[in-house]
This record gives structure tokens, sequence and C-alpha cells, in this order.
């Protein structure tokens, strides 16, 4: 249809004044439109391509209604015939193609500005400076078509030569147009005026679009800055509060310093109240043990000034009196020698024995401990001197046929013996008096010393033991009283890093160090085996850790067992002249895992045979049923059934690994004296206990049947230290855990309130049973610390029939 149009446009030949006066401007601007086609334009701006199609369908239509120039010159003239590319490219091309074509050439920044500038200021609307397509980021949605779709549109005709038309008309055999051929010049300048106003048109929907686009980027702009504003206000914000933070912290840093300050000041103040409070406590704990030790001496001096008074007394009377007798018997063997010079022999054999008795009382009198020897050699002379006698009665009834004076004399003589033998027997009285005093005194010292009594004691290296595997072990008074021992602990490691070593000091009543032995030992502890004899219930027992000595102690040769047994013999011995006559019986017996076993059985019947425990309440005896009782006649008697338990022992090792240090062994010595002078009787018992090894299950790492023989062994240790703690409370008719192990339950009448109790704490010096070692120190401290009542004699009188 454009084609048509331009048929009939080319066809007129009405000069058209109006355009012609117009010419040199549209020419100008079509030099301006070419050359800014020729260098390229920028991009549309997003949104213009759509509106662009329309206007450029609405500038088409408007075209085909407006009149054309054979209209207006009234005239119709022939189709001019253009250029045969000319006119196919105007009418195969859409304008609206023309107003795009020029956004797909590309062209450098310098070449787009200088045309540019020129078509602005030509038409107007594009006078602004528009923005550079490098700084207009428009994204690929924006515009009408995609990239890859582009097709280069031709150049327009406008900026085509018009050589091509010629010649191809010179081809064709066509005219050419003549240069004063003015209807084919208007007809080209309509064209070119139609095709500058599609461009003109392009080129302002092109100028709204890059004015929308600016909008756009204005707000973007404005609300990238409100956002910048925004976080520069949450910036300032965040750093007021980091300071007001840091502030704080500071403050708080500070805060916490002077807490801290503040804390150790408080620290300092209370250790160091402490510490005045620790001295003045023991400052007072001194005074106070300095005034009973006061005491106790003023006491014992009182006692013994008072005993050395009577015993002064007693010997300065019997002195006197033998004076007088010695004087008496002196002057009557001088007026008997003169009249009896045949018996002058006997008579001198009589005042020797005299004599000898003075002598024998002066030494009884010095000294209590030679009181039983005097008495001894007293008895012997007392029976020499009544055969003595008895050979004088003869004599006396043979010279009594003699005459007068000799029987006055022999009266006299005989009179004179009566007197002596008299005072003998007084003697001996005030002797067995001395005795009961003696035992009255003793048990004093005894309960003095303390009714529950620990001895510790430390075995020396063996010689398979290397000496610098043993323990730091020291005694601090082992020149002075021998009652301290410290041991220095094993090495701890502080949160701080640092290593300290810890050293841990205990008293009790008597240490003894490795290089003691078991005849010391037996010193200290046959005061309570005297005990025994006395009629008191004594129990001595071995406590510590497998391998410390505590067999050894009580079992060897030189052991407590054979030592206690030989002073009982001899102190019994000696009392006989007294009139006491002792006999003992033995019993020995093993505790192991609860059960009782009798190591003077039969060896067949040994773990097989069951024992039951009685007490008497009333008597306060302890029986065991079914229990092998030997009568111990002789020391040799003693030794043999120690043999037989240790054999028993033995045997039963072989069904069970260390049999002897896996269970408790009681030797009970029952000890009943009987006095046929005074009919007093008395009844001790005492029981020597070889306690088992104490061991820890996580140092012993025991399974099976040895883990159950560690667990009943600690269970019994345990009960024997509740017994002794709850003995230690002094609570009448409170409870006291016998019943909880049959150790403690044998053991009732030999730990209560009626007994004499000594703790032997065996130690070992090796390095690797410190820990044991430590555990069993403050296992006695703790029986050291236990005060048991009075211990009751067990004594009756026997009337004679």
């Amino acid at each position: 249809m454009d084609s048509d149009e331009n048929t009939h446009r080319f066809s007129s030949s009405i000069p058209r004044p109006n355009r012609a006066n117009s010419n040199g401007r549209s020419l100008h601007d079509i030099t301006v439109s070419a050359n800014n086609n020729a260098a390229g334009t920028m991009m549309p701006p997003p949104g213009t391509i759509s509106r662009k199609h329309v206007e450029s369908i609405v500038t088409e239509s408007a075209m085909q209604t407006r009149k054309t120039l054979v209209e207006r010159g009234g005239e119709t003239r022939k189709k001019t015939h253009l250029s045969h590319s000319a006119s196919k490219s105007m009418s195969s091309r859409p304008l609206s193609a023309l107003s795009t074509s020029t956004s797909s050439r590309p062209a450098s920044a310098a070449s787009r500005n200088a045309p540019h500038n020129q078509t602005s200021s030509s038409h107007g609307p594009s006078s602004r400076t528009r923005p550079s397509a490098h700084s207009i980021g428009r994204p690929q949605t924006s515009f009408g078509y995609s990239h890859s779709h582009r097709v280069a549109s031709p150049r327009p005709v406008t900026s085509m030569s018009t050589r091509d038309d010629d010649s191809q008309d010179s081809v064709l055999g066509k005219r050419k147009v003549e240069a004063w051929d003015q209807d084919a010049k208007m007809e080209k300048m309509n064209a070119m005026c139609d095709l500058l106003l599609n461009r003109f048109q392009g080129t302002t929907n092109q100028s709204a679009g890059l004015k929308e686009a600016i909008e756009l980027y204005k707000s973007r702009l404005q609300e990238v800055e409100e956002k910048n504003s925004q976080l520069s206000e949450h910036n300032i914000t965040l750093r007021v509060d980091l300071d007001t933070t840091k502030s704080r912290l500071l403050t708080i840093e500070n805060n916490l310093k002077d807490v801290s300050r503040d804390h150790e000041i408080a620290i300092d103040d209370l250790e160091r109240q402490h510490r005045i409070d620790l001295d003045a406590s023991r400052q007072e704990a001194s005074k106070r043990i300095e005034e009973l030790a006061a005491k106790h001496k003023e006491e014992m001096r009182e006692l013994r000034s008072r005993f050395d008074n009577e015993i002064e007394n007693e010997r300065n009377g019997l002195r006197q009196e033998l004076n007088q007798i010695n004087t008496q018997t002196a002057i009557d063997l001088q007026r008997s020698q003169i009249e009896m010079e045949n018996r002058d022999r006997d008579l001198r054999d009589i005042q020797a024995e005299v004599n000898q008795l003075m002598s024998d009382l002066d030494r009884e009198r010095t000294l209590n401990k030679e009181l039983q020897h005097n008495m001894v050699k007293n008895a012997s002379n007392t029976m020499t001197l009544e055969s003595s006698v008895s050979a004088l009665k003869a004599r006396i009834e043979f010279l009594e046929s003699g005459n007068k004076e000799q029987s006055d004399a022999f009266a006299r003589l005989d009179q004179q013996l009566r007197d002596a033998l008299a005072e003998t027997q007084a003697t001996k009285d005030k002797l067995r008096k001395e005795e009961t005093l003696r035992r009255k005194l003793h048990n004093q010292v005894q309960e003095l010393k303390g009714n529950i009594r620990v001895f510790c004691r430390v075995r020396p290296l063996l010689n398979n033991e290397p000496v610098e595997d043993s323990a730091r072990i020291e005694f601090p008074d082992s020149e002075a009283d021998c009652k301290e021992i410290s041991v220095l602990g094993p090495e701890e490691k502080s949160s701080l890093g640092s290593i300290t070593t810890k050293t841990y000091a205990y008293s009790f009543d008597h240490v003894f160090g490795p290089s003691s032995q078991n005849t010391e030992v037996f010193e200290e502890i046959s005061q309570l085996v005297q005990s025994a004899l006395d009629g008191y219930n004594v129990c001595i027992f071995c406590y510590g850790q497998t391998g410390s000595g505590k067999t050894h102690t009580m079992s060897s040769e030189d052991g407590m067992i054979p030592c206690a047994v030989h002073q009982i013999y001899d102190t019994a011995s000696a009392l006989e002249e007294k009139g006491w006559h002792y006999t003992m019986q033995g019993n020995f017996v093993e505790v192991y895992n609860e059960n009782l076993n009798d190591l003077l059985g039969k060896a067949e019947e040994f773990d097989k045979k069951k024992h039951e425990i009685r007490h008497d309440m009333q008597k306060c005896k302890t029986t065991i049923t079914d229990i092998t009782t030997v009568n111990l006649d002789s020391p040799a008697r003693v030794e043999s059934i120690l043999r037989r338990a240790a054999m028993n022992r033995s045997v039963a090792a072989t069904k069970a690994n260390e049999r002897s240090s896996r269970s408790h062994s009681v030797f009970i010595l029952k000890l009943i004296g009987e006095n046929r002078f005074t009919g007093e009787k008395s009844e001790g018992t005492l029981n020597l206990v070889d306690l088992a090894g104490s061991e820890r299950l996580s140092h012993s790492k025991a399974t099976g049947e040895r883990l159950k023989e560690t667990q009943s062994i600690n269970r019994s240790l345990s009960c024997l230290g509740d017994v002794i703690g709850a003995l230690g409370q002094g609570k009448e008719g409170g409870h006291i855990p016998y019943r909880n192990s049959k150790l403690t339950y044998l053991l009732q009448f030999s730990l209560g309130g009626n007994s004499k109790t000594l703790m032997f704490v065996m130690v070992s010096p090796r390095q690797e049973h410190l820990n044991e070692t430590l555990t069993s120190l403050k296992f006695a401290t703790k029986v050291h610390n236990t005060h048991i009542g009075t211990a009751r004699k067990q004594t009756k009188m026997i009337r004679e029939s």
C-alpha cells in the first residue's frame, strides 16, 4: 500500500513552494539523522519498544489518510519508476522497523556523542543529556525482543547512493532521472520527510522511555540512599551500643576486680582469724594437757608416798619385832649355852635361820617386785623352821627328863619358837594382803593407761626388698617416749600444676621401729597378761595389710602367744606359794568367710563341721559348740597345739590360696585360779587374735573366690571398727553391733566394758603399700581415740564345807 501511495506521489508535477523553503532544513535534519544512524544509537530504555511499535502503526495509518500531491495538484500523472531496490526496500519494510533499526548497531561512545548533540538540539525533547549505556544497566526482560533473535535492518533509502538504481535502469533500458526533474525530487523529498517523521516519532518515544528509565533509576537511587541512611543510622546505633557495652564491660571488670580484691582481703582476714583461733586452741589444749599431766603426776606421787609410808611403817615394825626377838633369842641362847653345850650347834642354826628370815623380810619390803621371791624363801625357811621346831620339841622332850632348869629353859625356848612361828604366819598373811593390794594397784595402773591401747610396729625390710623401694617413715620421739610416727604421703598434683607431698603424723601408746624385737614388744604387753591371771578378760589383736608381719608377731617362736604362755606358767608357779592354783585351757579357732573352723580338730573335718557361738549373759562367758578344748599343763603342750593349728591351716591352704592371710585366727586361753587359803577364785580369758590382711578391691583386683574372701574380710574389719566406735560412745544401754560379724560376736566379752584391749597395727615399710599403710594408721587412730569403760574383775568367794 505504501508503494502505491509513493507511486501516486511521484507522478505529481505541481510545484510546492511551501515545501521548497524548508528543503534546506529538512536536508539538514536528514543528514544529521543519517549521521546518527551511521554512528549508532544507544539501546532504548526499558518499556519503550512496545510503545514505539504502537505509535508507528498510528503514524502509518495517518500517512495513509493524508492527501497526496496528485490530489493537491488536481492532475493525474503517470507513475514514476524509482529504483527497484529502493522501492522494494521501502515497501517491504514497515515504518516501525526504521525507528528500531538504529538501536541494533554498535558504536563507540566518541562517535555517538557529537551527532547526538546535534539531533537533540534540532528536535527539542532530546535536549537533556542522555546517560551512557554503561551507566544504565537494563535487564534483558525490559526489551520487547531478545538479543539473540535480533536481525540487522538494512540502511535507509536516504542514506544510500542512487548509483545502483542508475545501473539497474541502464541495464533494464529505463531512462535516467534528470537533475531538473522537480517531480522526482519532490517525490524523494516526500519519502524522506515521511522517513524523517517516522524517525522523529521513534526518537520521541525513545526520549520518553529514557525519561521513564531516569525516573525509575532516580526512585531506585532514592531507595538506595534511604537504605544507606538507614544502614548508617543502624551503624551509628550499633557503634553507640558497642561503646556502651564496652563501657559496661569495663565497669564490670573494675567491679569484678574490686570484688576479687575484697574477697581476697576477706579470705586473708578469715585465715588470720583462723590462725589466731587455732593458736589459742592449741595453747588452751597445751595448758589443759599440762594441768592434767601435773595432776596425774601429783596423784601418782601421793600414791607412791602413801605406799612407801605404809611399807616403811610395816618395815619398821617388823624390824623392831625382829630386833626384840633377836635380843631375847640371843639372851636365851647364851643361857642355854652354859647349861647345854651339846646343843650349841642346833641353837646356832636356829639363830642363822632367824637372821636369814630378817634379811629376807628386809629385801621383800624394799622392792615390790622382790616380794614374790622373798615369799618363796620365807616359805622355805618356814618349812625348815617347822622341821627345826619339831626336832627341838623332840629334844626338849628328851631333855625334860633331865633337871627342872633344863625343862624351864626348853619351855621358854618352845614359847619363843611358837612366837616366831606365829610371827611368820602373820608375815605370810600380810604378804597375801600385799599381793591383793598389788593386784589392785596393778589394775589401777592399767586403767590409767587406758582399757584400750594401740601399739604400732613397723616391720624391717626383707633381704629381697630393695632399700630404694621403702617409704619415708620417721619416728620423731624415738629417743624419748616412742609414741609418734610420721609418714610422707604420695605426691599430689594441684590444679595449678604444682606437685606437693603431705606428711601424715600419728600418735599411739607406743611405736616400735624396724629394729625392735619380739622380746621388746612382749615386755610392753606382759602387764596385760598379768591382768588375765588376775581375772580380767584381755584381747590382743594384730591389724594390718597382708605381709606386714602380723603372723610373725603373734605365732613365731618368740611371738606373743608363746611368750604369754611362758609368763603365765612362771607367774602361776610363783603364786602357788601364796595359795593360788591355776588351771589353763586352750582353744584355737579360725574365722573364714564368716564361718568358724576348729584348728585343733581333725584335719578331715576341717571346713565341714558347723560351730555355733553361745553367750552366758549372767556369767559373761562364751562357749563354742563342738570345739576342741586342750588342757595346758606345760609350755610344751602349748607349742604342740600351735604346730597342730599351723598344720591344719596349711592343709586348708591347698584349697584356698594363702589361707593364713585370708582368715582370722583366734587363740583363746582360759585361766581359772583358786586360792586355797582365802577361798577366792578368778576366771580370766586371754584372746590373741591374728586378723586377716586388709586390702582394697581397687588395689588387689580380686575376682572369684578371692573377691568373696576380700569382701568378707573387709566386712568383718568394718564391723570391728563399728563395735569399737560404739563402745567409745559410752552410752548406757546403747546398741553395740556385735552380731554383724562372727569375729565381733566371738569377742563380745573381750571387747566390752569388762575387758582390756590391745591393738597392734602392723605397718609395711614398702612404698607400694603406702595407701594401705595410711588406711591402717587411720583405723588405728580411730581405735586409739576410743575410751572403753572400766574393766571388771571376775572373782568369787568359795565357801569351804
